[in-house]
């Protein structure tokens, strides 16, 4: 059977063959993926490769791929929200599974490794600032799993049903999601003083979404007490991040692999920021670099 052509309208590739948003071209992605959510943060983790080989640039998205002690690693700025997540992660899936030249899917798919390496509020008190959070498992308020065939069978969909049932859902939000982070990263990432491991929201915005009041009120006032009081199977939810469940849920569709370690540099349940989290982001980095 022939294989079925990607229309020029639903996979747009621009005149130098690079895809349309990344401005990458197929080649240039690494087998293992760091993203992160501020731009400016990809020339600091670049700065500990002994080599370049490519950087991009477009709007929000910077790319940059070099070797770290010999192994081949992209580091990509996405931008803020899930919703450039699918932007990206489409884009890194279509150069590497797609022939930008016939518009085909390629007939073996290449599995990546995608590590995002961000910051985030905690949503418990006992969670302090500048300690690390790695994410077991990814809640979406953002909605975007729900638009793709097959979200059933990538979620978790007893936690849930849970999860609305106790909140008491309101039905004009999105559905959420929860997605599971890949068990292999899991376990190569968890070993360090400073991590704790637990179960991440990501919201669709920065302020209401995350319960913040500046000058609007919250359609739920008592939304962030009641998740920092949940739990599902001795599980609970410990912080606030704007990426992951969409990196999560689109990676197991595609056949990705994904985790999430943030530095917590807020403590929403003690009203405590960090002073400095630069320095703890870069140590994050580093054990990053060295556990992937």
């Amino acid at each position: 059977m022939e294989a079925k052509r990607i229309e020029d309208s639903e996979l747009i590739i621009n005149a130098d063959g690079s895809a349309f948003h990344l401005h990458l071209k197929p080649g240039e992605v690494a087998d293992t993926v760091l993203l992160v959510g501020d731009p400016g943060r990809v020339d600091m983790i670049a700065s500990y490769f002994e080599s370049i080989e490519v950087r991009a640039e477009n709007r929000e998205f910077v790319s940059v791929t070099g070797r770290y002690k010999g192994k081949r690693i992209s580091v990509v700025g996405t931008g803020i929200g899930t919703d450039n997540i699918d932007i990206v992660l489409t884009e890194l899936d279509s150069l590497v599974n797609i022939d930008y030249k016939t518009r085909t899917l390629k007939p073996e798919r290449k599995a990546l490794t995608f590590v995002r390496i961000g910051t985030s509020g905690s949503l418990q008190k006992d969670l302090p600032v500048d300690s690390w959070l790695l994410s077991e498992a990814a809640i979406g308020f953002d909605g975007l799993l729900n638009f793709y065939a097959g979200r059933n069978d990538v979620t978790d969909n007893d936690f849930e049903a849970t999860f609305k049932e106790t909140l008491n859902w309101n039905k004009q939000l999105t559905s959420p999601y929860v997605v599971n982070a890949s068990t292999e990263l899991i376990e190569k990432l968890k070993n360090h003083a400073s991590i704790n491991i637990g179960t991440t929201i990501s919201a669709p915005g920065f302020y209401g979404p995350q319960g913040r009041v500046v000058r609007l009120g919250l359609a739920d006032p008592d939304i962030n007490e009641k998740i920092s009081a949940f739990r599902y199977n001795g599980r609970r939810i410990t912080n606030y991040e704007m990426e992951c469940s969409a990196i999560y849920g689109l990676s197991k569709l595609m056949g990705h692999k994904a985790a999430t370690v943030c530095a917590i540099i807020a403590n929403r349940k003690a009203g405590e920021y960090s002073k400095d989290y630069k320095p703890v982001v870069r140590a994050l980095v580093e054990h990053v670099l060295e556990n992937i």
